[in-house]
């Protein structure tokens, strides 16, 4: 039996959505010319270091239109390449990253990412906001692949091809790419078809062995958690992602996107990380749930 929803998942209007949008673009204005240039004395000391930490199939490129928006709002902000090597060692590694940062931190994943920053945040005094974006959300023992089997209507299994590499002992391991005819409808579909190429050409393959190794951390039991479910991806099942939002008491919205919501809909995703930002600041969650419209209304192929 799924547990209830969170009294923080609740339904709004979507005058009230974007009443709120207006609120949090104006909460950041402000010191946004100022906060663009590292180290400069006014910025605020409170503004929190969004780090945003990309999932398979995709490097720190797909951020690369949510960097801009939070910048433009005063944001510093991290895009980290990940490993993909394996849960624990990547955890390892953007642990590492966020114990260079000064001062709070929001952190975001995708996808894998997810997963990964579940882990790395957890005991990190500095993460005071976690979001997931179309993302894995973890209990400790459990692994990326029993999350995507435990609902129906993911299609990654068909459209991914495995590869191999050598491993220091020389044996060798098994990754897994999305078959490149294939990547757009799976992976970003409404996305340009260009923008899907170049995404296509340049993804990074993930290993088996991480999506198969079972968490060992869960920081979403202890900070507080934001979530995008996006409603057309066909790699988590979006089922999947609002049970485990609604599992994380996650202030949740959802969002018309295909599993790259943060390239197709970089709107949204950005709105959704202002608002836990916002919450950093000032200690007072911005409670907005419900359905955000995609700004391309058009059928996704």
């Amino acid at each position: 039996m799924n547990p209830p929803i969170s009294r923080r998942t609740v339904t709004v209007s979507l005058l009230a959505g974007a009443a709120a949008l207006g609120t949090a673009g104006a909460a950041y204005s402000a010191p946004a010319a100022a906060a663009d240039r590292p180290g400069n004395p006014h910025e605020r000391p409170d503004t929190p270091t969004v780090v945003l930490i990309h999932g398979a199939f995709a490097d720190a490129s797909s951020w690369s239109s949510v960097v801009e928006r939070l910048q433009r709002q005063g944001h510093r902000v991290l895009a980290p390449a990940l490993p993909l090597r394996g849960l624990a060692s990547d955890s390892a590694y953007i642990r590492s990253v966020l114990d260079s940062v000064t001062g709070p931190i929001v952190l975001v994943g995708h996808s894998y990412g997810g997963a990964v920053i579940s882990q790395a945040a957890a005991g990190a005094p500095q993460v005071k906001a976690l979001v997931y974006i179309a993302a894995f959300i973890p209990d400790i023992g459990e692994s990326a692949l029993k999350l995507t089997d435990k609902f129906p209507g993911s299609t990654l299994g068909q459209a991914t091809a495995t590869q191999y590499y050598p491993l220091p002992d020389g044996s060798q391991g098994e990754e897994l790419v999305i078959k490149k005819d294939l990547f757009r409808k799976q992976f970003a579909a409404g996305v340009p078809p260009k923008t899907a190429q170049v995404m296509a050409a340049g993804q990074r393959p993930i290993t088996l062995a991480a999506l198969q190794e079972p968490a060992t951390a869960a920081a979403w039991k202890k900070i507080p958690s934001w979530a995008l479910v996006a409603t057309e991806d066909r790699n988590i099942p979006p089922a999947a992602e609002r049970w485990m939002a609604e599992r994380a008491r996650a202030h949740t919205v959802t969002v018309r996107a295909p599993h790259a919501a943060a390239v197709s809909d970089p709107g949204p995703v950005t709105d959704l990380i202002l608002r836990a930002a916002c919450s950093v600041r000032t200690g007072h969650p911005l409670a907005h749930t419900g359905d955000i419209p995609h700004e391309d209304m058009g059928p996704r192929p």
